[in-house]
């Protein structure tokens, strides 16, 4: 059984973020459910006490550092020195670039960028004061271009150089840093893309699927399971690494 740390997973009120959630506090760990309502955190943190496990919700907008550094001793104070990080709160303002506003690039860049950079920022010191530590971003195939998405593909694409960077400056203190990287998968955000494209959300799944090579979308549990496993004591000579979780290749 793996050794129980304190997890801070953010964006973690729905989706991929509250999937992961669950299964960080199935591999033992007590989990920080953190998102800008703290009152949408409720569902996330009831299933993960259901299930025997402890958590606790934490409203924060991960674009402001005042907000950062409350939660963050927060959770250091409810929880426990926190030592995984996973950073998934994020995001959509799509548009085409000659219809994209300003405000529409800063705010997916500083809830993605700047959010990922504060939140890894506050954490690190407990990290390296353990001489251990797991930090994830979420990063997605939209870092590799997408229609109507500069500023999530910039944001995303800017995830991975700030992982790999991550791995090379902590490695000596026992800390990894890694990013999963999501083909499509089923959520929320995906049924706004739907919506803005205006494809009924069942058809875009069914289109999706036929062009991924095993042939069905993802599920925020596909997501989480990787999370799980780079978070993990045996992921421990895995750092600095982009791991697509995509349905087939991806260049």
């Amino acid at each position: 059984m793996s050794t129980s740390r304190v997890a801070i997973v953010t964006g973690a009120a729905r989706g991929i973020g509250a999937a992961t959630a669950a299964r960080l506090a199935r591999d033992g760990h007590q989990v920080a459910v953190l998102d800008l309502d703290e009152g949408a955190c409720a569902g996330t943190v009831e299933a993960v006490r259901a299930a025997g496990g402890t958590a606790l919700a934490v409203g924060v907008d991960v674009s402001r550092a005042d907000q950062v550094e409350a939660a963050v001793t927060r959770v250091a104070e409810q929880l426990g020195a926190p030592t995984v990080l996973v950073n998934n709160a994020g995001i959509i303002r799509d548009n085409l670039i000659f219809r994209m506003t300003e405000d529409d690039w800063d705010a997916v860049l500083g809830v993605h960028l700047r959010g990922a950079f504060l939140m890894t920022r506050a954490t690190q010191s407990f990290m390296t004061q353990e001489k251990w530590g797991r930090i994830v971003n979420l990063s997605s195939s939209s870092a590799l271009g997408n229609r109507g998405q500069a500023n999530y593909s910039a944001a995303k694409a800017g995830m991975q150089g700030f992982t790999k960077t991550l791995a090379i400056e902590l490695g000596r203190f026992g800390v990894t840093a890694n990013a999963v990287a999501p083909g499509f998968i089923q959520t929320d955000m995906t049924r706004s893309t739907a919506e803005r494209i205006g494809v009924p959300f069942e058809d875009f799944i069914a289109h999706s699927a036929e062009q991924i090579p095993v042939q069905r979308v993802g599920q925020p549990e596909d997501i989480a399971a990787t999370v799980s496993f780079l978070c993990s004591e045996e992921a421990g000579f895995v750092s600095g690494q982009v791991i697509y979780v995509a349905g087939g290749p991806l260049d």
